[in-house]
């Protein structure tokens, strides 16, 4: 059977600029692959690399934030499944989907846990090393009660189903492991060889942190590589970068800010080596899957790694201070054997792990599971129908106060 999707966004979709972006439109697309109708909603205003929805069979709609003009409009929709882009829409618009339709399906895109990548971004502005006691914040209190309240959380690292069970103690029948989705049937057939490429490249959204910081520390770590290979450059991507990005941008020693770039692809396959000495973060990382996607070795952190291969062999190296990184990075741009055989391991981590057509399956298969029994779904989480009861009447009467004093402002 057809069903009504809303997905109230958080921002609008930029493929072309960030990996949230990218994973966002595999999910739009999911739906509509099972000819579901499809429907965008955000308070977030139009941006200058926002994607056309309508290409997409999508139809998009302007929302306001502490409005009960969203009411209306859901009680018109009536949608049959409602999924939030971060629990902050869930905290804003949940308890309004509750009240106007309490019987669709509510899901909650986390595309990462904000609470994990603050609480190890706090750590390292602290210069110490992230524990778990970094996790008791109030971040993460809003987060997890968001992701209990409801029917179904997807969750795009291993290493956060894991966290999520074992320190919040959060059952896994609300989750749902969904990483990165790729299509390996369009998968570039030809791509240049080892001698055919040249530089180093690191490419992501200049207004997320952690990609910043990785930056600030490809200052540090350029200079040290560029003295062992004197002919190499360092191309940096990235959409919305600011004028302290550009002031970095440095010809003589080859550190060079590109900005955005329309086709991600295409840099990275010209480049031998894709560098990401992140720092802090949390989920898995987009550019280093568009990294395997188009065979380009990588050197990165553990962090940077952290739950894409479950186990299995990086295709390219790992290190985690600034002369291992530096050594890791000359190793691999210098040594044809070890550049080919991190290349060739990409195709099989695509396969094992990121392959669309199983993951669209598997996800589709659970909605239907939920929407099938969704009152027992429910009954087995009183956690979640206990913090609606609570939590959300407090959210509904802060949203209430805001929209009338906003009335009593505007007269």
């Amino acid at each position: 059977m057809s069903k009504r999707v809303l997905v109230i966004g958080y921002v609008w979709p930029e493929p072309n600029s960030s990996a949230a972006g990218t994973h966002m439109m595999s999910l739009l697309k999911t739906f509509r692959n099972q000819n579901w109708q499809v429907e965008f909603a955000t308070p977030s205003q139009p941006t200058e690399h926002m994607i056309d929805l309508n290409d997409f069979g999508i139809s998009s709609r302007e929302i306001a934030l502490n409005c009960s003009s969203f009411d209306d409009y859901i009680t018109s929709y009536n949608p049959d499944i409602v999924m939030f882009d971060r629990f902050m829409m869930e905290e804003q618009f949940g308890w309004r989907v509750d009240k106007f339709a309490p019987d669709a399906i509510k899901i909650l895109d986390t595309e990462d846990l904000q609470c994990l990548r603050q609480a190890r971004h706090t750590a390292h502005k602290g210069k110490r090393d992230f524990t778990l006691t970094d996790l008791q914040s109030d971040i993460a209190k809003r987060e997890i009660a968001a992701i209990l309240r409801c029917d179904l959380s997807l969750i795009i690292s291993s290493f956060e189903m894991t966290l999520l069970e074992s320190h919040f103690k959060v059952d896994l029948n609300l989750c749902h492991h969904l990483p990165f989705m790729v299509n390996l049937e369009k998968l570039p057939k030809s791509l240049p060889e080892f001698e055919q490429r040249a530089h180093f490249m690191t490419i992501g959204n200049f207004r997320h942190a952690p990609n910043w910081d990785a930056v600030l520390y490809l200052q540090e770590i350029w200079p040290l590589i560029k003295k062992q290979l004197p002919e190499a450059e360092l191309h940096i991507y990235g959409s919305y970068p600011p004028p302290k990005a550009t002031a970095l941008h440095n010809p003589k020693t080859g550190f060079l800010i590109k900005g955005w770039t329309e086709d991600a692809n295409k840099v990275m396959q010209n480049a031998k080596v894709c560098l990401a000495p992140l720092r802090f973060g949390a989920g898995i990382k987009g550019k280093l899957l568009e990294a395997m996607i188009n065979q380009t070795p990588s050197v990165t952190t553990d962090i940077g790694a952290e739950g894409m291969t479950d186990g299995h062999d990086w295709p390219g190296l790992i290190a985690n201070n600034t002369n291992d990184f530096v050594n890791a990075a000359v190793k691999l741009y210098q040594e044809e054997s070890l550049f080919n055989e991190s290349k060739n391991a990409s195709r099989g981590l695509l396969s094992s792990f990121y392959n669309q057509q199983h993951l669209e399956e598997s996800l589709v298969k659970r909605i239907v599971e939920i929407a099938n029994d969704l009152t027992t779904h429910r009954m087995h989480n009183f956690t979640g129908q206990m913090l609606k009861h609570h939590t959300m009447k407090s959210t509904q009467y802060m949203a209430q106060w805001i929209e009338a004093k906003n009335k009593n402002i505007s007269q």
